[in-house]
């Protein structure tokens, strides 16, 4: 063979070489192609099924409190005003209103519940001045969950039976045994309120409050409640109000709620006056 021919024929097999290389390079390609392609599909697949499943179950959640914001109000015994949103407790003839928002998923509420609840009770009972407890629900809608309504539903169930009964189960919600953190939707099952209600004597064994709550009966006046949050400047818990004026104590971050006793009494010392010995 001559040296043209061997090389004509060498140039011949290179050319087949690469273009063999080409053609398997195409067929990488296409494949990888595929393989990813259906990788993807997949994980739209998952994530379709996760997203489906996240919303059938938000749409329970949704539906449920749609339900209850269409049925027939039922407000609790002890309450006043157009939808049943005046919890005032305290002495008739106290002059002074005290109001206080808090939310039963609240940390903060349970700090203030656990360190100047008793002291607040004691000046309801005093006379110093009546409370008028708001009950709101925005930290369902802030970490998502029903928690938040669900107690205060429960509340509206143990304020029928007395106010006493309203305060001991609010103490008995925002206690350490019993207050969770406020991430842990745990106040959404009904089985856990009565549990922590059978602290509380009056609700101990009470079959008609437990059907209340089982049966959900004011869950409606519960989001009547929710929708006093934000009214008067109110955009957290716990916050305390005489007439439109907030009550806070100046922290390190701003302004923040007298949350412990020594805190409280001076603020209230200055807004209300010393207790009378």
């Amino acid at each position: 063979m001559s040296n043209r021919n061997n090389a004509q024929n060498k140039q011949a097999a290179r050319e087949r070489l690469r273009a063999e290389r080409e053609r398997q390079a195409k067929k990488d390609k296409t494949r990888r192609q595929l393989i990813v392609g259906a990788a993807v599909v997949g994980v739209l697949a998952i994530t379709a099924g996760v997203v489906v499943a996240v919303t059938k179950m938000n749409d329970g959640t949704s539906d449920h409190w749609k339900a209850a914001s269409e049925k027939t109000l039922v407000k609790p015994a002890n309450t006043t005003g157009e939808n049943g949103n005046e919890i005032v407790i305290g002495q008739k003839n106290a002059k002074e209103t005290l109001t206080i928002f808090e939310d039963p998923r609240c940390p903060m509420c349970s700090d203030f519940e656990q360190s100047v609840g008793s002291t607040v009770r004691q000046d309801m009972k005093d006379g110093r001045f009546k409370v008028r407890y708001v009950m709101v629900n925005f930290l369902d809608r802030q970490l998502t969950g029903d928690g938040s309504k669900n107690a205060v539903s429960a509340l509206g169930a143990a304020l029928n039976v007395s106010t006493d009964a309203f305060l001991d189960f609010k103490e008995a919600l925002y206690s350490k045994k019993n207050h969770p953190n406020e991430r842990d939707d745990a106040f959404a099952d009904d089985q856990h309120l009565i549990d922590i209600a059978q602290q509380v004597p009056a609700l101990k064994g009470n079959t008609k409050f437990e059907t209340s709550v089982k049966d959900h009966v004011y869950d409606r006046w519960a989001l009547e409640m929710g929708k006093l949050f934000g009214k008067n400047g109110v955009n957290g818990t716990p916050t305390l109000l005489h007439g439109d004026k907030q009550l806070t104590v100046e922290g390190p971050n701003g302004p923040v709620p007298p949350a412990t006793k020594e805190l409280y009494d001076g603020v209230m010392d200055k807004e209300f006056g010393p207790r009378k010995k």
